[in-house]
């Protein structure tokens, strides 16, 4: 039985074979996930089809055309059977595999100067993600305090001369990969978004302490009832929707020379991958309560983290939100997503102290920034879209009781 690149879109023509997760020659079971590919929108699984053994044709790291063959499952077949190692030879047999890393993991370790054998993987199957990394380089910082009392350290004796190394060669202080096709194709959108639109970024800030407030006194029952927590995202899903209700030019694209208004509401959620970000889609998200937002968003996660995402979930949006604020910016131009006209960034949520009827107070704070086309929407209409998202969100009691 031989396993092809499937079709996954009409524009999708290669992919890259990014990773054998079985060795040639093994025997693998129905459904068994056994390689992983890369094309310019997804990353996805190809699973057995029957039980066998795998005979790879194609290396991982190799880009072929959709519907090529980059191996075969021998039905019926079994495994060649090892021979039992002698007792001194079992002592020195080498540990088992680590699963393999994606190449921005290992990009990230290097940089770091992490070993990934020594961070704990969530990913499927153990891999160890980006998230991984940021965790286990947080603890590593946690340095704990001298004890009370300690002799201060001796001054440090300059070392003796030393004759001086030569440097190594150049090839050694460098590293040269391929872009794979996602990080092409993030590329390429980024550079149209520059090239291709005027776009242009308003800002403002809003007082989040009532969402605070309310999720504080909500979030477990919210759990309890449908399954999932409940997060900042969805007050800003219901937030643009009435934003967008309002500035309606803001949810248009532009078409050659005309101007298409979308009488409809798919919002973009911009989610962190380990090979780049993805933009699933929420389809008429004026039409979902906070907790089908949650559920959704929570689903396109673990699509994203099982390599599960299809093209689908990535088309037919006409708004888009991101959230730098789970990395920690303070404050950040987003970047329009093509043919999009508008995408709303989050930012870190802040204490900070501001006016409040004459009185300084410290208050939850949180930057917003909107970036927009400015061939379609003109500036009165991109602060007033803001002052309204920043509106909902200082004052979210009517959006959560009505979603």
């Amino acid at each position: 039985m031989e396993i092809k690149i499937p079709s996954v879109g009409e524009s999708v023509f290669e992919a890259l074979v990014a990773t054998w997760l079985r060795q040639d020659g093994d025997a693998v079971r129905k459904d068994e996930p056994v390689c992983e590919i890369e094309t310019d929108k997804i990353t996805m699984e190809l699973n057995a089809e029957a039980d066998g053994v795998l005979s790879i044709a194609v290396p991982a790291g190799t880009t072929v055309k959709i519907g090529t063959v980059i191996g075969t499952i021998r039905e019926g077949a079994a495994a060649p059977v090892a021979e039992s190692p002698a007792p001194a030879q079992a002592a020195a047999a080498a540990p088992a595999a680590e699963p393999p890393l994606s190449p921005s993991v290992r990009k990230m370790a290097r940089e770091r100067g992490i070993s990934p054998e020594a961070v704990p993987g969530t990913g499927r199957g153990g891999r160890v993600t980006v998230d991984d990394l940021f965790s286990f380089a947080e603890k590593r910082e946690q340095v704990a305090p001298s004890p009370a009392g300690a002799p201060p350290p001796a001054a440090p004796q300059p070392p003796a001369q030393q004759p001086r190394q030569a440097e190594p060669p150049e090839a050694d202080r460098t590293t040269r990969t391929p872009m794979t096709p996602i990080r092409k194709r993030i590329a390429e959108r980024l550079m149209a978004a520059r090239q291709q639109t005027a776009m242009l970024t308003t800002f403002n800030e809003a007082d989040l302490g009532r969402i605070v407030e309310l999720r504080a006194r909500h979030k477990e029952q919210f759990a309890k009832r449908h399954g999932v927590s409940l997060g900042f995202m969805s007050f800003f899903v219901k937030a643009c929707v009435e934003a967008l209700k309002a500035f309606p030019l803001v949810n248009a694209r532009i078409d050659g020379n005309d101007i298409v208004r979308h009488n409809y509401y798919n919002i973009g959620i911009a989610i962190g991958a380990d090979k780049g970000l993805v933009v699933p889609v929420l389809r008429d998200a004026d039409r979902l309560h906070f907790w089908e937002i949650e559920q959704a968003i929570a689903a396109f996660v673990e699509k994203i983290k099982t390599n599960r995402l299809e093209l689908s979930d990535l088309e037919g949006g006409t708004f888009s939100i991101t959230n730098g604020g789970v990395y920690g910016s303070l404050l950040s131009t987003p970047i329009l997503n093509p043919p999009q006209s508008g995408v709303l960034g989050m930012h870190a949520i802040q204490d900070r102290p501001v006016a409040r009827d004459g009185q300084v107070v410290i208050r939850p704070m949180m930057y917003l920034a909107l970036s927009y086309d400015h061939r379609i929407i003109d500036g009165r209409e991109a602060v007033g879209f803001l002052r309204t998202v920043k509106e909902y969100v200082e004052d979210p009691e009517e959006l959560f009781l009505e979603g």
